[in-house]
């Protein structure tokens, strides 16, 4: 599995600590240093089946920054996906990707119905 996190994000570390926990091994990426592309993206959206919107870090610096909020709720979801994909900080995080799941953001009642 694929976590996509950032270092200094506080629900990341205990996603990981969680992870580590639970003895599931993960390959984790530094979100803010290699941004998902498109093509991650729409492969991850659909798998998740989850709305674009959720996918956005909306209490992020650069979310509120950029005024996303009106943007988030009416931008067609192409242009959404290559917000996302143009600044790994814009994305929710942590990100599990697996063969047939994705989780966006850390509640670990989801996890581990998905996980153990």
């Amino acid at each position: 599995m694929l976590l996509l996190c950032y270092p200094k994000c506080g629900t990341c570390q205990k996603a990981i600590k969680w992870l580590t926990d639970n003895q599931i091994s993960i390959d984790a990426r530094n979100i803010a240093v290699e941004n998902p592309s498109k093509e991650e993206l729409n492969t991850w959206i659909k798998k998740s089946g989850l709305p674009v919107a959720k996918f956005f870090n909306t209490s992020g610096l650069i979310y509120k920054e950029r005024n996303l909020k009106e943007k988030v709720k009416s931008a067609p979801d192409d242009e959404l996906i290559g917000l996302l994909s143009e600044n790994g900080m814009l994305v929710k995080r942590p990100l599990l990707v697996a063969d047939d799941f994705v989780l966006v953001g850390f509640k670990e009642e989801d996890w581990k119905k998905c996980l153990t």
